[in-house]
């Protein structure tokens, strides 16, 4: 903006131009920014070099599955210089792991068809076409490796070339590899579908999205969450119609979620995420002189410790800090603001009255946040910032249905993603 456009601005224009230029710049504390758009500070009392300070060593941890064990015996005694025999009864005193990667190849299988003359009578018998020459030649383990390099590791086809041919010696085309993944994708169908089943009769609900590029459009990544089911969404719409056509009609007791008005009246009762409103409150308290913000957040706090502790509390105490907690707040709403700051996150709070300690009514089932569906969300934007989207709808559908099976699998403990692939891939 240069001095002429300065000059035809009015009073109350320049006003509101200085005073935004005077609040504080938004961070991932204070917005929904990525820790990664903060500006670095400097650490007090940091070192000249910018190292950090060293700390306590620790040894790696042994490994419980091993191919083979090497023993080294004592050869001489360094007192008597006598020579040990290897039959003496042995201790061991100390272990270490040597770790080591096999050479990594294909295993190529030549099937041959072969034919033969019949000595009775001379005709030439030749054998029946094997299943090797029908379909693809890659088999599952294959299948399964270019998928979770692919979905997993954000990969772009050109990246996954390469990949196979400096780490495996194998070449493969990107259609070869588009091909591949089509092929693989097909078989996380069915473990979908049992997926979407058990999300249409699930009690609680939680559901985020966020912003993807599909066929050079603006498109979205849902996701929806339950206790035993995480399903994925490629869809170009972020409208309610999106949650409609995936509930099916079923309507949970209690849905979870932000405060985007196409995430609401999906359930008898609503959670609206804690977690968005203490980053709205974190800025205006900066921004403010006002008390009200610091109030919100003192609230807030109070909240989260109930959320923290629910499940050791009985249910007279909890339902005894949920009444003080609503007094406490209908006090706050009351307050007259004239900071503007304070206001809208005064609305905000409003808006959400009766959303925001619906977890005290289901203890242990309903989270105060809906940090559960932004992290199973993360690899999806991880996705979108290195490959900038999907160049097909079929390859968004895709990589959703390969996520929500891989999601439902890892709410069980001790679940192996890529082992979750190979199995879907090879049934």
């Amino acid at each position: 903006m240069d001095r002429g456009d300065l000059q035809r601005l009015t009073k109350d224009e320049l006003i509101d131009l200085v005073l935004r230029i005077q609040r504080p710049e938004k961070t991932s504390r204070t917005s929904s920014k990525p820790p990664s758009s903060d500006r670095k500070k400097r650490r007090e009392k940091a070192r000249p070099g910018g190292a950090k300070p060293g700390h306590e060593g620790h040894s790696r941890t042994m490994s419980e599955d091993f191919d083979r064990v090497v023993d080294h015996h004592p050869d001489q005694c360094p007192c008597c210089h006598i020579s040990l025999p290897g039959d003496l009864p042995t201790t061991t005193v100390s272990q270490y792991d040597k770790i080591e990667l096999p050479e990594i190849k294909p295993m190529i299988e030549r099937h041959r068809r072969l034919s033969v003359q019949c000595p009775s009578c001379g005709k030439l018998v030749i054998a029946p076409v094997p299943k090797a020459a029908k379909g693809t030649p890659f088999g599952p383990r294959l299948h399964a490796v270019a998928t979770y390099l692919k979905t997993f590791q954000a990969m772009s086809y050109e990246r996954l070339q390469g990949a196979f041919a400096d780490l495996f010696g194998l070449r493969i085309s990107q259609g070869g590899l588009m091909n591949m993944l089509r092929r693989a994708q097909a078989t996380f169908a069915a473990d979908r579908d049992k997926a979407v089943l058990a999300l249409r009769q699930a009690k609680v609900v939680a559901s985020d999205e966020t912003g993807v590029r599909i066929e050079g459009s603006n498109a979205y990544q849902w996701v929806f969450r339950c206790s035993q089911a995480v399903v994925h969404q490629a869809a170009p719409t972020r409208g309610a119609v999106v949650v409609r056509t995936l509930m099916d009609g079923h309507r949970p007791a209690v849905w979870c979620s932000d405060r985007y008005v196409a995430q609401q009246g999906h359930a008898d009762a609503h959670q609206t995420c804690l977690a968005h409103l203490a980053r709205d409150v974190a800025y205006a308290d900066e921004a403010s002189d006002d008390f009200l913000p610091s109030r919100l957040r003192l609230w807030l706090r109070r909240a989260f410790a109930l959320a923290d502790g629910i499940e050791t509390l009985a249910a007279s105490t909890i339902a005894a800090k949920r009444r003080a907690l609503e007094r406490s707040l209908d006090d706050i709403l009351a307050t007259a603001t004239s900071c503007e700051f304070a206001r809208a996150v005064q609305h905000k709070f409003r808006r959400a009255r009766d959303q925001l300690l619906t977890f005290a009514l289901w203890p242990g089932l309903v989270e105060a946040t809906n940090n559960g569906c932004e992290r199973a969300l993360r690899p999806a934007v991880i996705q979108r910032k290195v490959t900038n989207g999907y160049r097909a709808m079929w390859a968004a559908k895709g990589e959703a249905d390969i996520r929500t099976v891989v999601d439902t699998a890892r709410l069980r403990p001790g679940t192996n993603a890529f082992k979750t692939i190979l199995q879907t891939v090879s049934a």
